[in-house]
């Protein structure tokens, strides 16, 4: 098998290649949308490197960052034009997965009734930052949605892995017992 070559100057113009071989724009609103889902994918790996070995949320991160190149597959691919493999699906139980985990860790954070601020011990606040830059990236893929149809199961993913970040940024600092911050609305 011969070495891929890491440069192919086929994109020097401002243009790049689509799953099947379509033509676009580096601009277009769907590699806007896989390159901030790729941006997350690189800080969770972060976030990875800063949890204890230890950690029972490492083997589930590494799974979401399994599941983000299917994303990042699906938004690449122009099914208009190219039938979308099986490796760029996402499954129901990929969603159910990260729900489960979530309802594991709410179970044992104390009730939320005020705003949190980010903070605390470095991989909540990892997982605060991998929190927005999902966030963002679900922004950008209901853009596409809106161009484009993208698969319920996508949006719904990318949702509840926001919601997962939250609920572990508050558990990694109730597990090493640093107290939340709390925005304080009267900014005295």
């Amino acid at each position: 098998m011969e070495k891929s070559k890491i440069y192919t100057r086929t994109g020097d113009r401002g243009q790049t290649s689509l799953v099947g071989g379509k033509r676009v724009s580096k601009y277009d609103v769907r590699l806007e949308a896989y390159g901030t889902v790729d941006e997350l994918n690189s800080y969770l790996g972060m976030l990875i490197a800063t949890l204890p070995v230890s950690s029972s949320d490492t083997e589930l991160l590494q799974f979401i960052q399994n599941k983000l190149f299917v994303v990042g597959s699906y938004l690449a691919t122009d099914t208009a034009f190219t039938e979308l493999r099986e490796a760029s699906r996402m499954k129901a139980t990929d969603v159910e997965r990260i729900e489960r985990r979530i309802d594991e860790i709410d179970r044992v954070l104390p009730p939320l009734n005020r705003f949190v601020l980010p903070g605390g011990v470095p991989a909540a606040v990892k997982a605060h930052i991998c929190r927005t830059v999902c966030r963002r990236a679900e922004r950008r893929i209901c853009e596409v949605a809106g161009q484009y149809e993208v698969d319920e199961l996508i949006l719904r993913f990318i949702n509840r892995l926001s919601d997962y970040l939250f609920v572990l940024s508050r558990f990694m600092n109730v597990e090493e017992g640093i107290e939340e911050i709390y925005w304080n609305n009267s900014c005295e």
